[in-house]
């Protein structure tokens, strides 16, 4: 994206005053199921609709007081999904990578976090009774991983969605990084480049 540029974690940390940073994360769990009894799921992978209408990852801006960038994932993960959170953390070692952009002067940093099914299904459960569910969260949305014979439907019906930032090139980017799709299934997308 315009304006928009890749940067390390130490290089991001060093931005300096006048920079502030938010942390987002995709929560992805195996899953055994089949759709239409023929069509493996593999994986289940959460997104969010934000209060703008495009599509993001749950998250949000680090404050003064969180001791580290993961303190500021975390509390947002437990104000946006709610408490079953609590049953794991984010950590530096589940860091991906970081965003800068000059207006306004926010750099974004990607995380990655595998959870069992289990986890993942309670955090779905609970997050309608989270404190920013209906305001910052309209909802969660689980992205489809398969791409149905007319070649279009599922994920690249999905990728034509409207999406925070840098929102789709970090999923697709995690997608491929984490293996979540058959080997060259990312590439052969039949999506168009938005820019």
């Amino acid at each position: 994206m315009a304006g928009i540029r890749k940067l390390g974690l130490a290089e991001a940390l060093a931005l300096g005053p006048g920079w502030r940073h938010a942390c987002h994360a995709l929560l992805y769990a195996p899953d055994p199921g089949m759709l239409f009894g023929r069509i493996p799921l593999r994986y289940a992978v959460l997104m969010q609709m934000r209060f703008d209408g495009r599509l993001g990852f749950p998250g949000g801006f680090v404050d003064s007081q969180d001791s580290t960038l993961e303190d500021g994932l975390n509390r947002e993960l437990r104000e946006e999904l709610g408490e079953a959170v609590s049953a794991f953390s984010v950590e530096r070692t589940d860091y991906c990578s970081s965003h800068a952009g000059t207006r306004p002067r926010v750099v974004t940093h990607f995380y990655t976090k595998r959870l069992t099914l289990e986890q993942l299904e309670a955090v779905e459960a609970g997050a309608p009774k989270a404190k920013d569910h209906g305001l910052e969260v309209l909802g969660l949305v689980r992205v489809p991983l398969y791409t149905l014979r007319d070649g279009v439907g599922g994920l690249p019906a999905f990728l034509e969605n409207s999406f925070i930032g840098v929102a789709r090139e970090q999923l697709l980017e995690a997608l491929q990084d984490l293996g979540l799709l058959e080997s060259g299934s990312v590439l052969g997308l039949k999506t168009p480049v938005h820019r």
